[in-house]
């Protein structure tokens, strides 16, 4: 059992303070408020929930400032995707445990507590399946437990090159699973999760580009109850062939055509009508956001305002994982509203503070996302962050959120995931045996 006092807490109903929390790897065991600290409590100044990340393709952490090279023409997503294939098409299992035990770590570290994994590097050099069918998954797995990251898996069905099952790419051959065999990998990957403490499996379509109508029907059931996410609407090219193949727009045909509810999570969606907007929202479905990643790759802004004011919930990523930082991708998509209404404060109520909106925000709609809970109270999670107010201890509790996301000064302290600190002093504690192993690989890599 470990107890610590806070200063400050940020709790379900708002920041509070003086708050006691008692908590073992069951999970938060008591909340105390407007309480002194008793002898041998760990004391902080501000205490959070730390935060879900709810969409990660690892791997592609090897490859993060490896794409910013301008072609001859005018570059896109597209032509970074030709850059991703490559780096996919390259990586062992080793060598793709090394990078996300890699990521893993700086996600702790900048004060996320559990991972998305939408994975969907599953097979060998040639294409051809590992012995294990969810080799790569296990590795995954791997990486999460050694670093101490609470982990929802989301293997990835990926079937075609684009929309009607058009035949996959030769760059893609990784990926490709038909549904039987799919159906294995899921089963496998169940056992992979049972053996984890914490861990939930989901399931992830890729697109509507690669998944047919019926493949899609087929293999979402696979998962049960759990979490489902795709990705949906990211670029003007993925809409303009979606209406030449169905005379629909992508979540105007996933609201029209699949049973979506609060289990699924659109990710991006950064390409929609304000119809759909609204009714993604009414509908319940999460936004999975990437901000940085959808700056990096030009996608388009998502509609936060009319989401919202229709009930809508979000949740925020690191997607390519080009950097990783929890304030700056709640920073991100607050900017890019800023930018598009040249206006300020943008995903706030009026009143409301921003920091701290958005971090509600993405806390709620993030853990919905991956089937978990989150929040300081008996019953949850002891999934936690404590912030360095050293650099600003001048700064009263109702702005500390705010100059956490928009300024500098405010570090991670210390987060703690099932009950166990894996980060302390802003540092991992395998912090160094884990970027040796990373320095390695990407020296092989680069070989």
């Amino acid at each position: 059992m470990t107890a610590i006092h806070a200063e400050h807490a940020l709790l379900p109903r708002g920041l509070s303070r003086d708050v006691r929390i008692t908590f073992s790897a069951a999970g938060i065991e008591r909340v105390e408020q407007g309480v002194p600290p008793e002898a041998g409590d760990e004391r902080h100044r501000f205490v959070a929930p730390a935060m879900p990340n709810l969409h990660s393709h690892a791997f592609q952490r090897a490859m993060a400032g490896l794409a910013e090279t301008r072609g001859p023409g005018e570059d896109s997503f597209w032509s970074w995707r030709a850059e991703m294939y490559r780096v996919a098409l390259s990586m062992t299992p080793d060598q793709v445990e090394a990078v996300a035990a890699q990521l893993y770590m700086e996600m702790l570290e900048a004060g996320f507590c559990r991972v998305g994994e939408f994975h969907y590097l599953h097979h060998d050099k040639d294409g051809s399946p590992y012995a294990d069918p969810a080799e790569m998954a296990a590795r995954i797995a791997a990486a999460s437990a050694g670093t101490g990251i609470a982990l929802t898996l989301l293997p990835v069905f990926y079937a075609h090159a684009g929309f009607g099952g058009t035949a996959p790419m030769e760059g893609q051959r990784r990926f490709i699973h038909d549904v039987d065999a799919f159906a294995r990998l899921m089963e496998r990957a169940r056992h992979i999760v049972a053996g984890l403490p914490g861990a939930v499996l989901g399931i992830a379509p890729h697109s509507l580009r690669a998944a047919t109508p019926e493949e899609l029907k087929a293999v979402v059931p696979l998962v049960g109850g759990g979490p489902v996410h795709i990705h949906v609407a990211e670029q003007v090219k993925e809409v303009e062939d979606c209406i030449a193949w169905s005379g629909r727009r992508p979540v105007e045909w996933l609201l029209d055509t699949m049973p979506l509810d609060d289990r699924w999570c659109l990710i991006h969606a950064t390409q929609m009508t304000p119809d759909e907007t609204v009714r993604m929202a009414e509908i319940g479905a999460v936004a999975g956001l990437c901000p940085i990643t959808e700056a990096n790759l030009g996608d388009g802004v998502f509609e936060a305002p009319a989401f919202l004011a229709a009930g809508g919930r979000f949740g925020v990523g690191s997607d390519s994982n080009i950097l990783i930082s929890l304030a700056e991708e709640l920073r991100t998509l607050e900017y890019s509203q800023r930018l598009l209404r040249r206006s300020r404060n943008v995903v706030a109520a009026p009143g409301q503070s921003t920091g701290l909106n958005l971090y509600e925000q993405a806390l709620t709609g993030g853990a919905l996302a991956l089937g978990t809970a989150s929040g300081i109270e008996a019953g949850r999670p002891a999934d936690l962050l404590a912030l360095d107010l050293t650099a600003a201890a001048y700064l009263p509790a109702d702005k500390v959120l705010d100059h956490f996301v928009f300024a500098r000064g405010i570090r991670v302290d210390s987060v703690w995931v099932g009950g166990s600190r894996q980060v302390e002093g802003g540092r991992h504690r395998r912090h160094d045996e884990i970027a040796a192993r990373f320095a390695r690989t990407m020296a092989e890599l680069a070989g």
